[in-house]
């Protein structure tokens, strides 16, 4: 039987659910991850297609999506499927994402004429992007269903992080493992363990969210992980400017643990959507948590979007030429291909567990439909939502501006010193001055715990009346 406090809405949770719930962001974090760290590789080295257009390729899926997602918002929101709201989408979307995932690295490709392969890419490509939308915006439209508690949706925040990160080393150690197993080549330890060792904080300072929160306060928190992973940048850029990274592993592996901290803020972005929710639904009565959602999907893709697009087209202009320039990688089309598939399977099978594990206990669809104007109006009006997709551009712009060249840095004296200048650009100073400009916004986002629930128990009075 619900206790008093359940039946306002400050739902508890069991592990259960929430690692149900999480098991969704790590199946989609097998083919996202996929996609921004090595599919611009893949474009580049396996289908030698031209820098330029890889760059603008990559930012015109991304501006379609920008449109496309407020779309599935829109749609999600006015709508109450009977399998769930918004996990019904799950299921519905989960089987084409897998399909479509499957086909981004057809190992027949590379063996097509040139504008057969262009074309190829921007399909296969645009058509994975949007399917992803369709379950990545109710995936985190769920997390705001499922209770008001603020400690809860930290706890759940924290779970859902993990399991992401647990997608993210997976991919980002698991893919040149995967290449050199598939083709029976040495396996590069060093280059594996530094795409993936960024991640190991978050196993570590995701679980002790609530403790380290009470210590340091929402705000300390994040002043604290931005400022270690300022130093780990810059103990970057020096072993790479002035010493030899091969002989400096061990400092290297340490400062790319650093940097991991401070990206980890964008992970800890998510727990802010479902305040923004509540900070909406207290001022309009609506609780648009599609809506919102969608518009930090679109947020968190422009970081994406921008850090893709500018990649390869500065990194060309500067002079490093992927196609020509050794690859860090095995450019084996069968080898890309079977590593891609089996990340989609066992993203799908995750997709269905995150749909038996995840329960909605606060849903509510709008007696009217929401209209893109009502949308555009709740950007205006909401400081809040602006501020944090403020944030989500910025912080996820530094964490994946860096993604495709971190596969370089090991093999730094590899490269003509162009190239150096170029992969230390964007491995390190770039990212640096972001997580500054993340900090000065976090600096101005006004909502404290305190108000949050204050706001949620007037909501509570409201709907009893």
């Amino acid at each position: 039987m619900a206790t008093t406090n359940e039946t306002n809405g400050f739902y508890k949770l069991s592990w259960l659910q929430r690692i149900g719930f999480g098991s969704g962001d790590l199946a989609q974090n097998l083919i996202f991850q996929t996609v921004a760290t090595y599919l611009m590789i893949y474009l580049t080295t396996v289908l030698k297609i031209n820098l330029a257009f890889v760059s603008g390729l990559i930012l015109t899926v991304r501006l379609i999506d920008c449109f496309w997602s407020p779309v599935v918002g829109r749609y999600i929101d006015n709508r109450n499927p009977k399998l769930g709201k918004y996990r019904a989408y799950l299921l519905y979307g989960g089987i084409p994402l897998t399909v479509a995932a499957c086909l981004l690295m057809l190992p027949q490709a590379a063996e097509w004429s040139m504008p057969m392969k262009m074309i190829y890419a921007a399909v296969s490509y645009t058509v994975l992007s949007m399917i992803y939308s369709v379950v990545n915006i109710p995936y985190g439209s769920i997390m705001a269903s499922m209770t008001r508690d603020n400690d809860e949706v930290l706890i759940l925040t924290s779970t859902r992080m993990v399991c992401a990160n647990i997608g993210q080393i997976v991919v980002q150690a698991g893919f040149p493992i995967g290449l050199a197993m598939c083709i029976h080549s040495a396996i590069d330890w060093n280059q594996a363990t530094f795409m993936a060792i960024g991640t190991i904080p978050a196993f570590i300072i995701l679980p002790s969210m609530p403790v380290l929160k009470k210590w340091l306060g929402k705000k300390g928190l994040y002043y604290t992980l931005l400022s270690i992973g300022l130093i780990g940048f810059a103990i970057l850029f020096t072993v790479g400017k002035f010493f030899d990274v091969t002989s400096a592993n061990a400092l290297v592996q340490t400062a790319k643990v650093m940097t991991g901290v401070g990206l980890l803020v964008g992970s800890l972005m998510w727990a802010l959507v479902p305040e923004v929710i509540t900070e909406a639904e207290y001022r309009t009565g609506n609780r648009p948590a599609a809506t919102v959602n969608a518009l930090a999907g679109v947020a968190f893709k422009a970081g994406f979007s921008i850090a893709g697009w500018i990649t390869p087209l500065v990194m060309g202009w500067i002079g490093f030429n992927f196609v020509s320039e050794e690859s860090a990688l095995p450019t084996d089309p069968m080898a890309w291909f079977t590593v891609t598939a089996v990340f989609a399977l066992v993203g799908f099978v995750l997709l269905m567990l995150c749909f038996m594990g995840s329960k909605e206990n606060i849903t509510t669809t709008p007696e009217k439909p929401v209209s893109y104007g009502e949308m555009w109006q709740e950007f205006k009006a909401n400081k809040c939502l602006q501020l944090v997709l403020g944030i989500f551009v910025v912080v996820f712009l530094a964490s994946f501006i860096s993604a495709p060249v971190n596969a370089y840095y090991v093999k730094l004296a590899n490269y003509s010193d162009i190239a150096q200048n170029a992969i230390l650009m964007f491995t390190t100073v770039i990212p640096a001055i972001l997580l500054l400009v993340v900090g000065y916004l976090i600096y101005k986002y006004p909502l404290t715990d305190e108000k949050l629930d204050e706001m949620s128990r007037e909501i509570e009075a409201r709907n009893k009346q």
